[in-house]
């Protein structure tokens, strides 16, 4: 099992759902950074269970403790390393999930892989809560690319059915992204957020749950970060996005929209715009040759629905290996797309603050 990513600026995430504490190591930052922990605490919160019904009643504080690497507020150097305790768990509700494995869930590789050691209890070091460490890691490397005039935010873009305005790929305001992060059910067009609450309600009530798209941006970027052929942009971002449960695919600008384009109508022209050479356009979501091209990032992620949900599904008992009917018990997101929006935006900043190292 490997927990880690990143070259320069290298990120362990350790702990299960259920256990006494989940947490991180942050290797490789440097010294001297004067950590806002008001910041900090606004990302932890976005991404906080418990706060409406479109989120697992399970409520955690996310209360990071730091034990290593900050004195007085600053970065030391030395690796910082952050642990939140659990304070809410009912493990008895996943009691039966070691025998009889959730369809769409890791129960079943995981049993397998690990001889059935593997620890079931709210997904274990599977579930989801597992990115409360992202978020606090990213927070931080949000609050160095800031320092650099790198801005990131993102929004849903869809949730079942109903669609978000998308970003206007070549022109993203500062303000924008700021209203967004500020945002907890973060859309462009207020009054969609309705519909997909609706959307998400009638699935909960259906002991269902449903699943979603985030698109994410990034501006202020220089030209030229990045590499060909394995150290691209988007081979860089995709394998930190993968390590996020639920994520099931990515694109960058158009994505698989090329496939209905034209090379006239894809190609990003060019123009001198204030002196400086400009793009007129970002189907390419601010990537070429695996490299920035000074566009905005641009890139949207697909989540699939809960697995966990009380609607009855077909399994089977692995000891008595028979046919069973599973009902997951339990709290549950019936949508998890709201709360990953920070998420995402973590691995960005993580991902970006890596290559720009």
């Amino acid at each position: 099992m490997s927990s880690v990513i990143g070259n320069k600026i290298k990120l362990s995430v350790f702990g299960e759902s259920h256990g006494e504490a989940i947490g991180c190591v942050i290797d490789g930052l440097p010294g001297g950074i004067k950590l806002d922990f008001d910041k900090i605490d606004k990302e932890m919160a976005r991404r906080a269970p418990g706060k409406d019904k479109t989120a697992t009643a399970r409520k955690e504080s996310d209360t990071p403790h730091i034990l290593s690497g900050v004195l007085n507020g600053v970065t030391t150097g030395a690796p910082l390393a952050m642990t939140i305790e659990n304070t809410n768990t009912k493990s008895g509700d996943y009691g039966n999930l070691m025998a009889v494995p959730r369809p769409g869930h890791s129960d079943y590789p995981a049993y397998v892989k690990y001889g059935g050691n593997n620890d079931i209890r709210g997904g274990g070091h599977f579930s989801g809560r597992l990115t409360a460490p992202i978020v606090f890691a990213g927070a931080i490397a949000k609050q160095i690319l800031e320092e650099k005039g790198i801005k990131i935010g993102a929004h849903i873009s869809r949730i079942g059915g109903v669609c978000d305005k998308n970003f206007d790929k070549n022109d993203i305001s500062p303000e924008l992204l700021d209203v967004l992060s500020n945002d907890a059910f973060a859309t462009i067009s207020a009054e969609k957020e309705l519909e997909m609450r609706t959307v998400i309600e009638n699935a909960r009530l259906q002991g269902n749950s449903v699943g979603g798209i985030i698109e994410c941006a990034a501006i202020g970027l220089p030209v030229g970060i990045g590499a060909n052929i394995f150290d691209t942009v988007e081979s860089r971002f995709s394998a930190a996005l993968f390590g996020v449960p639920a994520v099931k695919g990515v694109q960058f600008g158009e994505g698989f929209g090329f496939a209905e384009m034209l090379g006239s109508e894809a190609n990003d022209g060019y123009e001198i715009k204030d002196g400086q050479v400009s793009l007129i356009t970002n189907h390419n979501g601010g990537v070429l040759g695996g490299m920035t091209s000074g566009a905005p990032i641009v890139f949207s992620v697909v989540l699939k629905p809960t697995p966990s949900i009380s609607t009855p599904q077909k399994s089977v008992n692995l000891q008595t290996m028979e046919n069973e009917t599973l009902v997951v018990n339990g709290r549950h997101d019936p949508c998890v797309v709201p709360r990953a929006v920070p998420v995402i935006e973590a691995i960005t900043a993580l991902v970006l603050l890596d290559m720009m190292m």
